[in-house]
């Protein structure tokens, strides 16, 4: 098959408040990200995924937007932003855009003049019902930021919907004039020349109120296969979706170029197998390598033939890999290195989240007061009030809290870790005097040397892309290896997720006299043969020789 360039691609996420700033007031903007383009063309990324920096009153740091159609003053212009997708356009780098259409801010113009009158043309662009029975919210629905999810206005006596934060009115994707709004607007970002869009939580327009159906209503994906073909249809872009509901075969339907829809989504079923059954990821349990494997088997198979992959340890929203998956102290460089190899060597597109590639940590804060996250800082209130101990609750938000992943950018061993003049909006990750860009652009055995040669590697490795897959030793609780083959070419991916050292009898499939190693962080194998010996997270990607 053909394969699209956000196959081959990785792409970088950027949280743009903690990346770079330029300009000295504590919060990242656009101007340090266009003075990073060059370390990014370094590291061989194909597209950046930019989280919001539209104008927002930073109810959630931006995910609360007040003009689509322009850029946050505390991070830019919008004449900066037509320089960033210049520059990075420039460097060969697309900028993707991340589409938040579930809801907007209350500061939205829409929703500002929705809630001046009930006769507003505006309206029903947002979800309003009358009192319940007993004069309270109409249902008992939840927000996931904590409490009800309906708020009252008041002013006409009615209540709004809002799944996210008060402040965070949900759209009513029922109203044919929210598509139309919606999709000019993303055709306004499309004719600027961005690269595609990430949609945050789309599995949830297509919600049912009434019914209490929030994600994967029975409108959605024609709501998607309608969005595709008024704004992405012949465009050469790439979309991915934020879907927590997915299933694999959930997936196929959002992924399947047939259908129109997405290029992929985002699924996290990954992510909540570390996450307590009845609290949820405010209490962690420990990762399963056995677990996790069968996870990415199910959704490797699921999408060989029909549809696309995301691959991706972290996010904004997630806590850093190494110290959810790997080991923070004496092999936190080497678990960083085994993540990324055995990520970068499966189908699907990887992506890398800031700081990854240099193997940032979670930065364990002491107090609740260091921590900025709305949803971190509700959820704790709500707890504690409600039984929950300070100490599990802190216990919770170190493991899992949004924050782990929104620390400042640590490029070099100066004041606030080079991040820029001012003291930055959330305290630094206390290691920043050793973990840093600097520090890992001047060692060519670092951690992002790693990653720049897996990068490139998926370049040259069209097995890597578009290769079956087959899973091996799927009962190891320490192992993780598997299969690539295209066209008779095999490549074996193994690497040793644990602190230990590993000795296992090689399954049949990776029996080789001889090998050519394309990428390892320890001595490159000559020979697979007998028993394998592995060090601690240790990983390699090998080429088998032919079968006779």
């Amino acid at each position: 098959m053909q394969r699209k360039w956000w196959q081959g691609a990785v792409v970088y996420q950027i949280y743009p408040r903690s990346f770079c700033d330029a300009n000295g007031d504590g919060v990242g903007d656009l101007a340090g990200i266009i003075g990073k383009l060059d370390y990014l063309e370094t590291l061989g990324v194909d597209a950046i995924w930019l989280s919001p920096v539209y104008k927002s009153p930073m109810d959630d740091n931006g995910y609360d937007i007040s003009d689509y159609q322009d850029i946050a003053a505390e991070f830019g212009t919008l004449a900066q932003m037509e320089t960033l997708i210049a520059e990075a356009g420039r460097r060969g780098i697309r900028i993707v855009m991340d589409l938040v259409v579930n809801h907007t801010s209350d500061e939205h113009p829409w929703f500002v003049d929705a809630k001046a009158s009930k006769g507003s043309p505006y309206r029903d662009f947002y979800i309003w019902r009358q009192p319940g029975p007993h004069g309270g919210p109409p249902d008992d629905q939840r927000s996931y930021f904590g409490g009800s999810a309906w708020e009252y206005d008041a002013a006409s006596g009615e209540y709004y919907f809002h799944l996210f934060s008060r402040r965070q009115p949900d759209l009513d994707w029922e109203n044919p004039a929210v598509h139309e709004a919606v999709h000019r607007m993303m055709n306004w970002w499309l004719d600027k020349g961005i690269g595609g869009f990430r949609m945050d939580v789309i599995d949830l327009i297509g919600k049912e109120v009434d019914k209490q159906i929030t994600a994967d209503g029975p409108r959605l994906h024609g709501l998607l296969r309608q969005m595709h073909e008024a704004t992405l249809a012949g465009r050469d872009v790439v979309t991915v979706g934020e879907t927590w509901s997915a299933t694999p075969e959930g997936a196929r339907l959002y992924s399947d170029p047939a259908r129109r829809e997405l290029s992929m989504v985002f699924s996290f079923e990954h992510v909540t197998q570390t996450w307590d059954v009845e609290h949820g990821k405010w209490r962690s349990r420990p990762f399963e390598l056995v677990a996790f494997k069968r996870v990415v088997a199910k959704w490797q198979a699921a999408l060989a033939e029909a549809g696309w992959n995301s691959l991706f340890w972290s996010n904004h929203d997630l806590p850093r890999a190494v110290s959810k998956y790997g080991d923070e102290g004496r092999f936190r460089v080497e678990s960083a290195k085994a993540l990324a190899t055995v990520l970068h060597g499966l189908r699907g597109t990887p992506y890398v989240y800031q700081g990854e590639e240099i193997g940032l940590v979670n930065p364990r804060f002491d107090s609740i007061d260091d921590y900025r996250d709305i949803e971190t800082l509700n959820l704790y209130r709500e707890r504690i009030a409600a039984g929950e101990t300070h100490e599990a609750m802190m216990a919770g938000i170190r493991a899992n809290g949004r924050d782990n992943a929104r620390t400042p950018m640590p490029w070099d061993a100066s004041e606030h870790g080079g991040f820029g003049k001012a003291a930055p909006w959330i305290r630094p990750n206390p290691d920043y005097a050793e973990v840093n860009v600097a520090a890992a652009l001047a060692d060519p055995d670092s951690v992002f040397h790693h990653y720049r040669r897996l990068i490139r590697l998926r370049k040259d490795e069209e097995a890597l892309v578009l290769g079956d897959y087959r899973p091996l030793l799927d009962e190891h609780p320490e192992v993780f290896a598997y299969l690539r083959t295209l066209d008779g070419r095999r490549l074996a991916v193994v690497g040793n997720l644990s602190p230990r050292d590993v000795e296992l009898a090689l399954p049949a499939e990776l029996e080789s006299a001889r090998v050519r190693c394309l990428i390892a962080h320890y001595d490159a194998p000559q020979s697979l043969s007998g028993r394998l010996a592995l060090r601690p997270y240790e990983a390699f990607i090998v080429e088998l020789a032919p079968l006779p």
